[in-house]
């Protein structure tokens, strides 16, 4: 009895991974970086939302930091959630600016966190990238 009532457990907790396993679905790669500098389309219009807002005037065309901080590590420790809110509404006790009406910035916000995260990783070894071939 003890051995049909551990079997039944048994395939029960499997079953319950095995739902658990097909039920997940892989999430996209956040960035692709081929030789360090080379990324696909995404984080490409993240590096040109970058430029286009002239982050490098305080962040650094390195992104390692000037008059604002290094994003090369801010962004090691720093959400999605709070870069979304530090971008969009900024930190003007501290000097940066809002970029909450900003077209270009907010309809490029995760193609730009994409870009600076790859950076931040050490997936993507220049500041400067190039698109896939």
């Amino acid at each position: 009895m003890f051995r049909k009532l551990l079997l039944a457990s048994r395939l029960a907790l499997a079953s319950l991974a095995l739902s658990a396993t097909v039920g997940a679905q892989a999430q996209p790669a956040l960035y692709q970086v081929v030789d360090g500098y080379k990324v696909d389309a995404n984080t490409m219009k993240g590096f040109r939302t970058w430029r286009a807002a002239a982050c490098d005037r305080c962040h650094g065309a390195n992104q390692e930091g000037m008059v604002g901080p290094s994003l090369i590590v801010s962004l090691k420790t720093l959400t999605k959630e709070e870069f979304v809110k530090t971008v969009r509404d900024g930190r003007l006790d501290k000097g940066m600016q809002s970029f909450g009406t900003s077209p270009q910035v907010m309809e490029n916000m995760d193609q730009l966190y994409a870009y600076l995260k790859g950076r931040s990783d050490g997936a993507i070894t220049r500041a400067k990238v190039e698109p896939m071939p």
